[in-house]
């Protein structure tokens, strides 16, 4: 390389292109090393089962099937049963609105299932407006709030639990984890493709957090 102004500049480009090629690297890198720690968190903590008395159970919405819970929302609702006469919670909130063809709210095939086996209707409460998770928690939390009821357990499929946990303390709830003790996705056929989209709303929220 020669001398001069022009050869100044060669330099200063040349090493601003490392610059920014180390930059990039240790971006990747920090990433990669972020939704590895990520995918570890969620896969480890479905294990985490906190069962304390709190003033509720939240169950976090899923499919129905004409009319009738589907398998996952009945292993969510049968759990919040098993809550509810055990005293580990004194209400069950239901959450979950009207999917695209359904007659009836998520909330409100839930609240029947559950009256069917034998829960006070009395311990119920619904909400028919969310359609995601994060809104399962915000109306959740709206109606608590109205019923004076302060401490929580959120039941819901293991590997949903990290990121419902997440969303729960952003959303200001006093919570416990409370996965479901069985689950549908068993296989590894259904158990990964759960995973890894649980994997990429939580790497999602998580970077959208500093914009909220």
């Amino acid at each position: 390389m020669g001398t001069g102004p022009l050869a100044f500049f060669e330099r200063i480009d040349l090493l601003s292109r490392e610059y920014r090629i180390r930059v990039i690297f240790g971006a990747v890198f920090i990433f990669f090393v972020f939704v590895s720690y990520s995918a570890f968190s969620i896969w480890t903590y479905g294990d985490k089962v906190q069962l304390v008395k709190s003033d509720a159970g939240v169950v976090l919405g899923a499919a129905v099937w004409d009319g009738e819970p589907s398998p996952v929302l009945r292993e969510r609702v049968n759990h919040a049963i098993w809550l509810n006469e055990n005293h580990y919670v004194d209400k069950i909130i239901f959450t979950g609105g009207k999917g695209e063809g359904n007659k009836y709210a998520e909330s409100e095939v839930a609240r029947d299932y559950a009256i069917e086996n034998n829960v006070d209707p009395d311990d119920i409460l619904i909400e028919k407006k969310s359609k995601i998770t994060e809104e399962n928690l915000k109306y959740a939390y709206e109606i608590a709030v109205e019923n004076n009821l302060n401490t929580f357990s959120i039941v819901s499929d293991p590997l949903h639990m990290k990121r419902a946990m997440l969303m729960a303390e952003h959303t200001g709830m006093d919570a416990y984890s409370s996965p479901t003790p069985s689950s549908v996705y068993k296989t590894w056929g259904t158990k990964v493709p759960f995973f890894l989209r649980e994997l990429f709303f939580y790497v999602g929220y998580v970077f959208c957090l500093p914009f909220r």
